[in-house]
């Protein structure tokens, strides 16, 4: 057995010691503060089917259920980017993915 067990670091402490997770932890904020911008642009029946993805390079990945949201979400990015310099949020690009189902 350890004699000395290391103490339980939080995730934000964790996240401080380590610049990997720090990264990964500003990416997947700055994702979520772009999500929570576009949100009310977003039909109320197809919120579900739509969840932010990273920033890398300046492009933000949308991730959706079906071709079927994607096609009507695609209509929507031009709205999207305005709104998102509006916030000091712009990106180069957006892109959306579909998830394969199962």
């Amino acid at each position: 057995m350890n004699a000395h067990p290391k103490q339980a670091l939080s995730l934000l402490q964790a996240s401080q010691a380590n610049p990997t997770l720090s990264r990964l932890m500003s990416m997947q904020k700055d994702a979520q503060q772009r999500m929570l911008a576009i949100l009310p642009l977003i039909p109320v029946a197809l919120r579900d089917h739509v969840h932010h993805g990273p920033v890398e390079d300046g492009i933000w990945s949308l991730l959706l259920r079906n071709n079927t949201s994607a096609a009507k979400i695609r209509q929507l990015i031009p709205d999207f980017e305005t709104c998102l310099r509006s916030k000091g949020l712009a990106v180069k690009a957006i892109r959306l993915k579909v998830s394969r189902e199962k």
